[in-house]
């Protein structure tokens, strides 16, 4: 059976690229910690030595829309071309073209729908950057074959927060029954607190720094009883107009399983928003690999 041997969760910061790839005067002053920041986190997937990639992410409405939003999509396709105009100009990514795993996105389908979530395919997906970007942080290369997860948080209705960490506990048990010697990795990708086009988009922290240290405590202790306790889709607006995004880590809470630490943790408070790192090692971690625990990386 194929072995999951990293589950990693992060935020998925547009600016990244180009604010590591800045010099001179156009180089934000934040960018050197940013870097050295990620360039450890992405040595936790390159001691994993995965060989296939399950990313979780979400459209920005860029090819789903109002008129077909699909609350949980499974990509299918021998190839996915990325990223989107807007993101190239606004956001400096490049374009890219990522190798597709069809067979174990046609088990993941299959199963996943057997398993009891009604899940929607595509043959033609092209990504954005909830899932370019931790490609560019954690595998730049991006030399790996993968099977993109696309799920709604950003239009109503949207799945209660319990479906996500479920799907999450499916994603992880799917891989594991697939009949393969292929090392998998999942990755996924959420906010915590965060803004767009509001009062409190631009401040020096993410719009609320309480809701934030709650949330990477509650991810790096994988204290899903507490965390669903403490949200829900309507209370998930206080902390920021787009927070539900929280939600896709809190499916990778499900993957990585209800009560388990994270073997790496980290954080970075970037000026609208924090970063956040999280990677578990289902197997334990392999030699060389590091590790970085929650007392060490939880936000001041």
């Amino acid at each position: 059976m194929a072995q999951v041997v990293a589950v990693i969760a992060s935020t998925h910061h547009p600016f990244y690229y180009k604010a590591s790839n800045a010099t001179g005067e156009e180089r934000p002053p934040f960018a050197d910690e940013w870097v050295e920041k990620v360039t450890n986190f992405r040595a936790t997937l390159t001691a994993a030595d995965p060989d296939v990639l399950v990313m979780v992410g979400s459209d920005h409405f860029h090819q789903l829309w109002l008129d077909n939003m699909p609350q949980f999509l499974v990509g299918k396709a021998p190839f996915y071309d990325a990223n989107w105009h807007n993101e190239e100009r606004e956001f400096g990514l490049p374009r890219m073209t990522l190798a597709g795993h069809e067979e174990l996105s046609a088990h993941i389908l299959r199963q996943g729908i057997d398993a009891g979530f009604d899940l929607a395919f595509s043959n033609e997906l092209r990504i954005d950057h909830s899932i370019t970007c931790p490609i560019i942080t954690l595998r730049p290369e991006a030399d790996l074959p993968i099977v993109p997860i696309y799920t709604n948080i950003f239009a109503p209705p949207l799945p209660q927060p319990h479906r996500f960490v479920e799907l999450g506990r499916t994603i992880r048990s799917l891989v594991e029954s697939w009949e393969s010697d292929l090392k998998v990795a999942i990755i996924g990708t959420g906010h915590l607190s965060l803004e767009l086009g509001g009062p409190r988009q631009f401040g020096p922290t993410g719009p609320d720094p309480d809701f934030d240290r709650r949330a990477v405590e509650w991810i790096a202790k994988c204290d899903t009883q507490n965390c669903l306790e403490g949200v829900s889709l309507e209370n998930l607006w206080e902390p920021g107009n787009a927070t539900h995004g929280f939600m896709d880590f809190m499916l990778m809470m499900g993957a990585a399983g209800d009560d388990t630490p994270a073997d790496y943790v980290d954080t970075l408070d970037l000026f609208h928003t924090m970063e956040a790192y999280f990677t578990w090692y289902p197997g334990g971690p392999p030699e060389g690999a590091p590790t970085r625990t929650y007392e060490q990386g939880a936000p001041a």
